[in-house]
């Protein structure tokens, strides 16, 4: 198969399913820029434990018999395979990792339907989709919690594993002409998962979290049951969605309820469930708006909604409704510092400890240290403690003085102010 480097183009890819002769013509170089796509993601292996360099070591094999299979109609996917990521509360999250050659065959029919599917999608839809991020949702969330005063927030119960196959094929008929699209998005979703005992589970509802093509339908999903319901219902009310995180903004309380009430019904004839513990009106009490309400905070996307204290351009100090990092993505955060056990890390030097540290407070600081970033900056000048802690345990001479340890970071810090990340963000 020819590699081609160039991007897919519309008036490129009719062209070439003009030429093919197979009963679905699909283009070689979206194959290949589909394979370059998923290469660049990595991940792990699938049921067939092959994993991306060993896929590669016969590329040219695989992907030739990948697209003479879904050219002819005879590709069929393997197994899911399962595995249980931990959600922090006790319960776990299902991720489905379909193999790599299922990857890449997902990663085709997405450059081909992507960019259509997106001439329809809501401008205030950020989930999943390319140019938009989940830091754009929560700075219009932001600005729409300063215009209104009441909010809705919602979360769908295990979204990804109750979609209605029957539901989706319907929105995916609508937007897909092509016969094999169609087909191929039918077998995905059938496809059972292997559970990590060995078990084979069949799926009637729901598409993997972790398949390639998993997150477009679950938008395209979710455009018809939410957000092209609400423009046609509540065409006045804003609202905020990534994913199945969803924040609509109401202007008074029976508003609000009223809203919700639908929203149930809604959801309910679409075959899902909004979460009982996570759905919930909240009013957004600051300095100007001072009715009483037992719910006056929320959390969308790792960041926590509540007054906080700001300052106004003349100095003055006020309380306004604003996002900062949240306590559960603090939490995380403390248990993935944790894990790195930098206390006991006394093999390394500090520039080597920096290397470790470094990439993930970089993530953090250029997700939630933006739009208020006090919180974020106290947690990471905790940072410090630890790294006074390595120390002592390290040199001979800082052992039982905690002094003598902070002025040797202090002179780190002072000669080296870019050797930790957090350095800095937080004393800048």
């Amino acid at each position: 198969m020819a590699a081609s480097g160039k991007a897919v183009g519309t008036t490129g890819i009719q062209e070439d399913l003009r030429s093919r002769t197979k009963p679905f013509g699909i283009p070689k170089r979206v194959v290949w820029e589909a394979w370059k796509r998923v290469a660049a993601n990595k991940g792990a292996a699938g049921v067939d434990d092959v994993s991306v360099e060993a896929y590669q070591a016969r590329l040219g094999k695989n992907l030739y018999t990948l697209w003479n299979r879904m050219s002819s109609g005879s590709y069929q996917p393997q197994a899911v395979r399962q595995v249980l990521i931990p959600k922090g509360d006790g319960r776990f999250r299902p991720l489905g990792i379909p193999t790599v050659n299922d990857r890449v065959a997902q990663m085709v029919v997405k450059l081909l339907i992507e960019q259509r599917l997106e001439a329809v999608f809501h401008p205030s839809s950020f989930g999943y989709r390319p140019g938009r991020s989940a830091l754009q949702a929560v700075t219009q969330a932001r600005q729409n919690n300063w215009r209104l005063d009441w909010v809705v927030e919602m979360d769908i119960e295990a979204f990804f594993d109750t979609i209605d196959h029957a539901l989706l094929q319907r929105a995916v008929n609508r937007h897909v002409p092509e016969v094999w699209i169609r087909l191929y998005i039918r077998r995905w979703l059938e496809c059972p998962a292997r559970l990590e005992d060995g078990q084979i589970q069949t799926r009637t509802s729901g598409t993997p979290q972790g398949g390639v093509i998993s997150p477009l339908l679950a938008n395209l999903f979710l455009h018809y049951v939410f957000d092209s319901w609400m423009q046609s219902h509540h065409p006045s009310v804003r609202f905020e969605r990534y994913a199945d995180d969803m924040v609509c903004h109401c202007r008074s309380e029976q508003e609000a309820r009223s809203l919700l009430t639908e929203l149930h019904s809604r959801f309910s004839d679409c075959r899902l469930r909004l979460h009982p513990t996570k759905t919930q009106v909240v009013y957004c009490k600051d300095d100007r708006r001072t009715g009483q309400f037992p719910l006056v905070r929320y959390d969308f996307l790792g960041f926590s909604f509540h007054a906080r204290t700001c300052q106004d351009r003349r100095g003055r100090l006020f309380a306004g409704f604003n996002p900062a990092v949240g306590r559960k993505a603090l939490k995380r955060m403390t248990h993935a510092i944790r894990a790195l056990k930098i206390n006991r890390s006394t093999q390394l030097t500090l520039p080597m400890l920096a290397d470790r540290l470094n990439p993930i407070v970089r993530g953090w600081i250029e997700y939630f240290g933006h739009l208020y970033p006090e919180p974020l900056k106290r947690f990471l000048a905790r940072l410090d403690l630890r790294l006074g802690c390595w120390a002592r345990n390290k040199y001979k001479r800082l052992r039982g003085h905690k002094r003598r340890s902070w002025a040797w970071l202090s002179r780190w810090r002072e000669s080296t102010p870019r050797l930790f990340a957090h350095w800095e963000f937080v004393y800048r």
